[in-house]
C-alpha cells in the first residue's frame, strides 16, 4: 500500500512539468535584429540613375547653320576716275532755258552701278569753287539702277535758266559744270561756258536721276 503516495507525486510532478513546457513555448519570440533580412538590404541600394531622353542634344553646342552665309557682292558705285562726262544739247531751249543731257560714261574695265542724282554746279574753272546755288534735284524724275559696262552712259536730264531773266543775279562768268557722280566725292569738269549768278538764292540749275542714255 506504499506505493500508492508515489504515483500521486509522480503525476503532480509529471503536470508541472507539462505547465512549464506549454508557458515556455507560447510565449514571445525573440526579435531579430534589424537589418538582417534579404529584403531590407535590397531596399537600402540607392536606384541607378539614368540620362533624362534629350539631356545631350540639349548640352551639344549650336551647330554651324547658325552662321551668316557669304554674300554675293554686286558692281561697285561709279567713280569718277572711271568716268568721262559730256553733254547732248538737242533738246534746245524754251521759254529763256536750255535743255541738255549730262553724259557720264564707263572708261574703266570694270562694270559700275549709277543710281540717283548728280550733283552738278556752275564754277569759274576746272578747279574752282562753285558759283550761285547748286542744281535742284527734279522729283519727278524716277530713280532707277542703271549698270553700265565698259564704254556704256548713262544720261541725266539739265536746264539751264538764262541769268539775263533775273535782275537780282549779280551776273558772274562761269567756264563750265563741275559734276559730281551720284554718292561719289571726286568731281568731272565739262567745259561749258555759261553765266552765273553769284545771288545764291537764284536756281539757275536743275537736274534729274540718271537713266540709260
Amino acid at each position: 500500500m506504499r506505493s500508492q503516495p508515489f504515483k500521486n507525486g509522480l503525476a503532480i510532478t509529471t503536470a508541472v512539468a507539462a505547465a512549464a513546457f506549454l508557458l515556455t513555448a507560447c510565449g514571445p519570440s525573440q526579435p531579430q535584429p534589424q537589418g538582417t533580412s534579404a529584403g531590407a538590404a535590397t531596399s537600402s541600394a540607392a536606384p541607378p540613375t539614368s540620362t533624362p531622353a534629350g539631356s545631350e542634344a540639349a548640352s551639344t553646342p549650336a551647330s554651324s547653320s547658325s552662321a551668316t552665309p557669304p554674300s554675293s557682292a554686286g558692281p561697285s558705285r561709279c567713280k569718277a576716275a572711271n568716268l568721262t562726262v559730256s553733254s547732248d544739247s538737242a533738246g534746245g531751249g524754251a521759254a529763256g532755258s536750255v535743255y541738255s543731257k549730262l553724259i557720264l560714261t564707263n572708261s574703266g574695265t570694270e562694270a559700275c552701278l549709277l543710281r540717283g542724282f548728280p550733283g552738278v554746279s556752275l564754277t569759274a574753272d576746272a578747279n574752282g569753287a562753285p558759283i550761285g546755288a547748286p542744281a535742284r534735284q527734279d522729283g519727278s524724275s524716277p530713280v532707277a539702277d542703271v549698270l553700265l559696262a565698259p564704254g556704256q552712259a548713262g544720261a541725266a536730264e539739265m536746264r539751264y535758266t538764262q541769268a539775263g531773266n533775273y535782275s537780282d543775279c549779280t551776273p558772274t562768268q562761269a567756264a563750265g559744270y563741275r559734276v559730281y557722280p551720284p554718292e561719289e566725292t571726286a568731281s568731272l569738269f565739262l567745259a561749258e561756258p555759261r553765266t552765273a549768278c553769284g545771288n545764291e538764292a537764284i536756281e539757275l540749275l536743275t537736274i534729274g536721276a540718271f537713266h540709260a542714255a
